[in-house]
């Protein structure tokens, strides 16, 4: 008579410590023999696996011996079967739609079949209940524990990719992975500047080296999980909810809450083979449609309008034509005075100091803002402990002051760090404008294009002709080189030298007002992503 086993190792100690499905088929073989049963199939299934895959095998057995006609299945113990309720009347049927139907119970010295006696069947459905009771309640002890783990600051599982876990059983924490974190940074980095999609994301970062903790690729669904896990910037992402971790943040939240933004845009970047100098940078003038760039001939890369609107325009503009059109307005931002070139650096000290004093004063207020949140909590729980306030109201008011709490350090933080920020940025832009044609023609196809999305704005291609904007800031610098030549600005003379710098004092102040226009001291209006500060 032809017979299935079917096994199943409960836990993964019972696997680590000799109880496995090997040893466990051995059992059942053994017993087969004896019992002068040829085994048909085996099905195994370890419980360390997801649920869903425990049910697809046990769902496999019961359709081969439904479709083979076998006739007994072999399990150790009643739990080595089923755990569920459910499964129950499935079983029931099978057993009692044939008299050859058996199930037997090795180790249980038990054989279910459909002339069983009635205290057989209780006895198994007693077994089936106490296995279900045992699962609900080592259910109900897992999620206490992570319970637990959360309210800790601790992610009761697997921590994501660019950390570790470390620690003995029971007091695991996570960690930066020294190995994997550049990698992942880099990742996050890449997708910030809105020039990748995701599938071109994903086969960069492999390219760069960053495998999955098994050494294979990690594909594009796993990119996207990690690029919106909170986890990297200090969160706890846990049933929806949203807690605050003691593990160490990897990514800066800007840049996490950037990728955000772009991961939600309409406008993020599409799979392309072929990655252009352009593409998506530049639209046309009449229609307002992005230019499309493609390899023609063979070899030369060609722009064009698609014409979606009716559109007239019928040139194909090559694109090294239109680079070379775009090089010299880079030449225009170099500031040729040396003299004008110190009073800018100059003008961005000194506005540096207004800065400085902004942020003072905002910090100042956000610690008395902090300190008063401090104390209503103290006074919370005293009200709690006294029994002045219900539970409900308790824990209403304590979520409302600690998110208040959290929203006020954030903005400590921030201000804390804003004003070296905005002085490196305004210094930066400065040096880039200077150096930016040599910059370009050095750097990578990618950088090119970091660098035309920064330094210019509505950038429009008319018959072949390409016309631009500067983005503000360096719409500043380039008034302010403009001005180096404008018969408005009041030459001074000193020593008999025509010179374009104000007197050693007061030459932020004592400027005129056609060359107050023209300050970068205006930069401290820009925050660090190039927009207005309100």
């Amino acid at each position: 008579m032809k017979a299935v086993l079917f096994c199943r190792v409960s836990s993964k100690e019972q696997e680590e410590t000799g109880y496995s499905l090997p040893a466990q088929k051995k059992y059942l073989r053994d017993y087969a023999q004896r019992n002068n049963f040829s085994i048909a199939k085996i099905f195994a299934v370890s419980e360390s696996a997801s649920g869903k895959v425990q049910r697809k095998v046990f769902n496999e057995m019961i359709n081969f011996i439904r479709k083979n006609n076998i006739s007994v299945v072999i399990v150790e113990t009643t739990d080595r079967l089923t755990r569920n309720f459910a499964d129950v009347p499935l079983i029931d049927k099978w057993i009692l739609e044939d008299e050859s139907h058996q199930i037997h119970l090795a180790k249980e010295g038990c054989v279910l079949h459909k002339e069983s006696k009635s205290h057989e069947w209780f006895m198994w459905r007693v077994k089936v209940a106490t296995a279900e009771y045992y699962v609900r309640l080592l259910s109900e002890n897992v999620k206490k524990g992570q319970r637990e783990k959360i309210r800790q600051g601790w992610l009761p599982t697997k921590p994501p990719l660019g950390y570790k876990t470390i620690g003995e059983k029971g007091h695991k924490i996570h960690v930066i992975d020294e190995e994997k974190a550049p990698l992942v940074k880099k990742m996050f980095e890449l997708y910030a500047t809105g020039n990748y999609s995701l599938k071109r994301l994903t086969e960069t970062i492999y390219k760069e080296g960053l495998r999955n903790n098994y050494g294979h690729k990690v594909p594009k669904s796993r990119i996207h999980e990690f690029l919106t896990d909170p986890f990297y910037i200090g969160k706890i992402k846990w049933n929806g909810e949203i807690y605050e971790g003691k593990h160490q943040p990897l990514i800066e939240k800007e840049t996490f809450e950037k990728v955000q933004r772009l991961l939600k845009s309409k406008t993020t970047p599409k799979y392309n083979k072929h990655l252009f100098l352009f593409t998506g940078l530049i639209r046309c003038k009449e229609c307002g449609g992005v230019i499309t760039w493609e390899i023609a001939k063979g070899r030369y890369i060609y722009g064009h309008c698609n014409h979606y609107r009716n559109c007239s325009q019928k040139t194909w503009a090559k694109e090294s034509e239109v680079e070379n059109q775009l090089i010299p307005a880079f030449e225009n931002l170099q500031i040729k005075s040396h003299r004008l070139a110190e009073w800018i650096r100059k003008a961005l000290k000194e506005s540096h100091k207004d800065e400085i004093e902004y942020h003072s004063s905002a910090l100042n207020e956000l610690n008395q803002k902090y300190n008063q949140i401090q104390q209503r909590l103290d006074r919370l729980y005293d009200d709690k402990l006294d029994g002045n306030i219900t539970e409900e109201f308790y824990n209403r008011k304590f979520q409302q002051y600690t998110e208040e709490k959290e929203k006020v350090l954030e903005a400590i933080e921030k201000h804390s760090q804003a004003s070296n920020k905005y002085f490196e940025l305004g210094i930066n832009i400065y040096e880039l404008s200077q150096k930016a044609k040599e910059i370009y023609l050095k750097a990578s196809l990618e950088q090119k294009r970091q660098l035309v999305s920064l330094v210019f704005t509505n950038l429009l291609l008319d018959e072949g002709k390409l016309s631009y904007a500067y983005s503000k800031p360096f719409q500043i610098l380039f008034q302010a080189v403009q001005a180096t030549n404008s018969s408005k600005i009041a030459k001074l003379t000193k020593n008999g030298e025509e010179i374009f710098e104000p007197s050693e004092r007061g030459y932020i102040t004592e400027q005129t007002d056609d060359l107050e226009a023209y300050r970068p001291s205006l930069l401290r209006r820009e925050d660090s992503n190039l927009q207005p500060r309100p």
